[in-house]
């Protein structure tokens, strides 16, 4: 044995015969070679492009302190420029006909998507779908007979046992890094969908997306977060529950978006104080302090003052479990809560609607895509832009009947005062119906005229006029 081992192994011997570590500890130490061996081939690297465009009037650094910088800040001509962006990401196969698991802040914002293999061979990917909420894509490569990885139970995992990551670290393929699960059912701020993994096993920027493993090489969770002051691993890192992709995972297959149910109530957090006012022995459930008119909620009775513990037997320990909890119902399915009002038990079932609100926090974990994959994209070259309609639930959200968003604009549109993320509404003075009245408003203009569009930007609504060229 060589010397350097045999040093080891007579200190280890002798921290078990002082009970410093326990006997059946020291034969367990986990060896992970075999898992990275098997399961390794089924973990990917992920590398995405994206062009970002940004908009100067050129103006020379240090204006700021001049009497005429505003001056020359509003009536400067904005200059667009685009710059190439690339990210790397981890990602892991989850069937032998092409579909990768990953992060959707991986993939957000991205015009092109590769996918590569172990043994080098790399694809472009299509995005199935992503859900911002809970930071989970689904992609697509065009392979077959690919190796998978095997699911575990997440649920299975105790705090203590020992976890696998594999990924792509700063670009380092296929690195491997070992810890201990320190915690189960985390809920971090904004992230209420989604009841995290914490582990110490090292992540940095590049593991994202990749999978977080059990002892016995199964997928346990997908590698999301850090907690970090530095920006790189500080000891605490986040995984999303494998149950909770897959779910996502089979939403995605079939839609390609999640639908989430929602009761229309507001909650407050329940102190040990409120707690006892309302007979309960301990702060457990989650609080109703409004409910919404008509919706869910209030056509099934419950009231302000009732404390939901319950849904469909689960139990609500926070605002943060209901919320989760409510959003895995699918919007129309039944749901019985339980709940505790005059200081007694009861229960109310409740036929959640699909939530349609979202956070625009979440925004920059959303798929971009390319422009010939973006639905209902248009191009009115006469004025420069480049026009998408709105959806259902965009218009619904925006609180309008129809409009066109931008896309692009060209200098002279954003000249004009277009900006891309502006809706049109209208043509003068009349309401947009549909995408036919703006052709025909610029069939009938005359090139070098303008035509005067209203504009909704951040809630308001403004006439902005552009010009109409020939098109070409």
């Amino acid at each position: 044995m060589p010397v350097k081992k045999l040093i080891v192994s007579a200190m280890l011997a002798a921290s078990i015969m002082a009970g410093a570590v326990p006997a059946a500890m020291a034969a367990e130490l986990p060896d992970f070679s075999q898992i990275v061996s098997n399961e390794g081939k089924a973990v990917v690297n992920i590398s995405t492009k994206s062009t970002v465009r940004e908009v100067s009037n050129d103006l020379p650094e240090g204006m700021s302190g001049d009497p005429f910088f505003e001056f020359f800040r509003r009536f400067a001509p904005p200059r667009a420029q685009e710059r190439q962006e690339s990210s790397l990401g981890s990602g892991f196969i989850i069937s032998a006909d092409g579909y990768v698991l990953t992060n959707a802040h991986v993939v957000a914002r991205a015009d092109e998507i590769t996918v590569k293999l172990t043994d080098k061979r790399e694809y472009k990917a299509k995005v199935i779908g992503a859900d911002a909420r809970t930071d989970v894509a689904l992609l697509k490569i065009e392979a077959d007979k690919l190796p998978v990885v095997r699911r575990g139970d997440a649920n299975a995992l105790k705090v203590g046992e020992g976890v696998l990551a594999i990924g792509s670290p700063f670009g380092f393929e296929n690195t491997a890094t070992s810890g201990i699960v320190s915690g189960k059912n985390r809920m971090l701020p904004d992230e209420t969908f989604v009841p995290f993994i914490q582990t110490d096993a090292a992540i940095n920027p590049g593991n994202s997306g990749g999978p977080l493993f059990n002892t016995r090489g199964e997928v346990v969770g997908i590698n999301s977060q850090i907690f970090s002051r530095s920006g790189g691993f500080m000891g605490i890192s986040f995984a999303i529950p494998i149950d909770v992709a897959m779910d996502v995972v089979a939403q995605l297959k079939a839609k390609g978006h999640v639908s989430r149910g929602k009761i229309g109530v507001v909650i407050q957090e329940l102190s040990q104080d409120l707690a006892a006012s309302f007979g309960l022995a301990k702060p457990a459930g989650a609080l109703i302090n409004a409910v919404e008119p008509n919706g869910p909620a209030a056509k099934a009775g419950v009231k302000p003052g009732d404390i939901i513990q319950q849904v469909d037997g689960k139990p609500v320990e926070s605002g943060s479990d209901l919320q989760r909890l409510i959003g895995s119902i699918p919007p129309g399915k039944p749901v019985t809560l339980g709940l505790w009002r005059n200081r007694a038990a009861t229960s109310a079932k409740v036929v959640p609607v699909e939530q349609q609100d979202q956070d625009p926090r979440l925004a920059q974990r959303e798929y971009r895509g390319s422009q010939q994959e973006r639905p209902n994209e248009q191009s009115f070259s006469q004025i420069g832009l480049r026009l998408q309609v709105l959806n259902p639930a965009q218009l619904q959200r925006a609180g309008i009947k129809y409009g066109l968003l931008v896309r692009g604009a060209n200098n002279v549109a954003m000249r004009a005062g277009i900006q891309p993320g502006d809706v049109i509404v209208g043509i003068g003075s009349e309401p947009l119906a549909n995408v036919e009245q703006l052709k025909s408003a610029l069939s009938a203009a005359k090139k070098g005229s303008s035509i005067a569009l209203q504009v909704l930007r951040q809630g308001i609504t403004q006439f902005i006029p552009l010009p109409v060229g020939d098109g070409k």
